[in-house]
């Protein structure tokens, strides 16, 4: 590599890291401007990052919140209270009881629209309760780029997104969260485990925990990066991050998985050789159902 190559890469590297900075301090300024806040917490990537910031510059004006129903996997019930412990944040939990909605239960399209106003409008009574200014969620600018109808429903409730009002993306926060030590930085990304019924299939709590007990058990056999177990009537398909495929033909894993997933109830089990695809049972949906979102009217902020 020459000298000139070098010396380009960086000053590449140099303003990328200059561009995060810049919109850390913005997001803290955002932060600041708010008072006090609610953090719709699920314990992932994006919402750590803002409940971790939201904390230094916030102080005791922070309260985490997460919604538990047969949607949430017990892990990620876990590693919320876990960093909230370590953020020293109040943590509270609710009950969103998503299968008792018959829109949500039913699996259209729109599913994700119906279970996000139903939570967020009871975060929002609660905030009130507590006092506080704002709710905000951890929604990031790359979130835009697919089909999220829960977007729609909380931009209709108020709630604020300070990590998209900053401009981060998904990229961005994970390297914030890895210069301020946070150990889920290169946690994989997750989802609500009804997003693993493809559209217009029934979702029930049975279907539910196939899911999650399936997706436990393969973290169990060593993969590590993306897991989806796709659930498919009497089907299991699996998709992994590419990489970790050819684990997944290996004699002894490939026996064990099929024989636990059998256990489970599924007569098949397939793996997905185009791996792992974020959002890839909306890639089934007609463009017309996907309109798109409304402008959050924020990201100038």
């Amino acid at each position: 590599m020459s000298d000139s190559t070098t010396s380009a890469s960086w000053m590449d590297m140099a303003d990328h890291l200059k561009t995060i900075d810049r919109k850390s301090q913005k997001l803290k300024n955002i932060l600041r401007s708010m008072g006090r806040v609610m953090v719709a917490f699920s314990g992932g990537v994006d919402s750590s990052l803002l409940l971790k910031i939201a904390k230094d510059v916030l102080q005791e004006n922070v309260i985490a919140v997460t919604a538990l129903s047969e949607t949430t996997s017990a892990e990620e019930r876990d590693t919320a209270i876990r960093l909230a412990k370590l953020f020293e944040v109040r943590h509270l939990m609710i009950e969103s009881h998503d299968l008792d909605f018959p829109e949500f239960v039913k699996n259209f399209p729109d599913k994700c629209y119906v279970c996000k106003k139903n939570r967020f409008a009871a975060l929002l009574e609660l905030s009130r309760r507590e006092g506080m200014d704002y709710v905000i969620d951890g929604e990031n600018v790359d979130d835009q780029k697919d089909y999220r109808p829960g977007i729609r429903a909380t931009r209709e409730l108020g709630i604020r997104s300070p990590l998209s009002e900053a401009g981060l993306t998904k990229e961005e926060i994970r390297q914030l969260s890895k210069q301020l030590g946070l150990p889920v930085w290169d946690k994989p990304s997750a989802a609500c485990l009804a997003s693993r019924i493809p559209y217009y299939q029934e979702i029930t709590a049975e279907k539910l925990k196939q899911v999650e007990d399936g997706e436990v058990f393969l973290r169990k056999q060593g993969f590590q990066l993306q897991i989806r177990v796709r659930h498919e009537g009497d089907t299991a398909r699996i998709e992994l991050a590419q990489e970790e495929i050819p684990k997944m033909l290996e004699s002894d894993v490939r026996r064990r998985v099929l024989a636990f997933f059998n256990k489970l109830g599924f007569k098949h089990v397939a793996v997905d050789l185009k791996g792992y695809q974020m959002g890839s049972l909306n890639k089934s949906l007609p463009s017309s159902v996907k309109k798109p979102l409304p402008d959050s009217g924020r990201s100038d902020t």
